[in-house]
């Protein structure tokens, strides 16, 4: 398969879902039900949420100049800060591309060759796919009982044990198999993890690493609590337990990753989490739509600002 149509299935494979996803939605829940959600809603709660992920964001954009700076490169904090928002607004677009728009960013106005600017960033990914590791970790023994419980109830102890005993085979094989293998597949795999083995031991080579360390952990503290504070703005989902949070954060941080930043998928995804803990679909729904928004305002707002002022603050030199 050629490289171009490879760059376009996975352009268009996202913006297909989140298309499907949206028809499904609203033939099953009409838009006419989810807006008395947005009318009662308590946006005090809402307003709070927003300011974590702006906090977030710009512990993002701080967090980036440990990278930079053994790089020989300091870059001034607004750029960074432009540059992030730039990002995470094009990431609506095509996913993922705001990576690479954000590195250019950097290269065009800092001077920072691309490549340099570009690892930064995959670095930073890897730290955050290690601390996400980490939440789903203490997810699943936050929640071992209720998790263990509902696989139990829809599949019979026996059948567990084994496929337990099968998936344990499988990951052995999977190792044996990446080890000893030479075939394309097996190389990328093997190659992505060496980089992020690479990526967090490096992480602890770096001069800074504990201030690094203290910011990708508030990073995710500032997501989690975004999320969880918001669920005050409606009334239905509020009072839910921490374990419900982490499961439903976790399933929408993997939406947002796997097509436009969640567009249509956000919802479902915690519609489809929270049924587990007993909350109605509607006002599931209304308030993953809520949470989903919220950020994405935000984003918008923040991004077109960036995209403005970019150029303006970088026509004179800075320090």
């Amino acid at each position: 398969m050629k490289t171009t149509t490879k760059k376009a299935i996975k352009i268009l494979i996202p913006i297909v879902l989140a298309i499907f996803f949206g028809w499904y939605t609203f033939s099953q829940i009409p838009v006419s039900e989810i807006i008395p959600y947005f009318k009662k809603a308590d946006y005090s709660w809402i307003i709070i949420g927003v300011f974590c992920g702006v906090l977030s964001h710009l512990s993002r954009a701080y967090r980036w100049r440990y990278l930079l700076e053994p790089l020989g490169y300091k870059v001034s904090f607004p750029n960074r800060i432009m540059a992030v928002f730039i990002g995470y607004l094009t990431n609506y677009g095509i996913p993922r591309s705001g990576e690479v728009l954000r590195a250019a960013a950097i290269t065009n106005y800092e001077k920072v060759p691309f490549e340099k600017s570009f690892g930064t960033i995959v670095a930073e990914r890897a730290a955050d796919l290690l601390v996400m590791l980490g939440i789903v970790a203490i997810t699943l023994i936050l929640q071992f009982d209720y998790i263990f419980g509902l696989l139990e109830q829809s599949i019979p102890l026996k059948k567990l044990l084994i496929l337990g005993v099968v998936g344990l085979i499988l990951v052995f094989l999977l190792v044996l198999f990446i080890k000893k293998s030479k075939g394309k597949f097996a190389q990328k795999l093997k190659t992505f993890m060496k980089g992020l083995l690479e990526g967090a031991t490096s992480i602890l080579k770096m001069e800074h690493k504990w201030a690094f360390i203290a910011h990708t952990l508030f990073i995710w503290i500032m997501y989690i609590m975004m999320f969880y504070i918001t669920t005050f703005s409606i009334e239905e989902v509020s009072g839910l337990s921490v374990g419900a949070i982490l499961v439903s954060f976790i399933a929408t941080s993997l939406t947002i990753a796997a097509t436009n930043s969640g567009l249509f998928v956000y919802p479902l995804a915690v519609a489809a989490t929270f049924s587990l803990f007993g909350i109605p679909e509607l006002p599931s729904i209304a308030f993953g739509w809520i949470v989903w928004s919220s950020q994405t305002l935000m984003v918008i707002l923040f991004g077109v600002l960036s995209f403005i002022f970019l150029p303006i603050y970088n026509q004179k030199p800075h320090k």
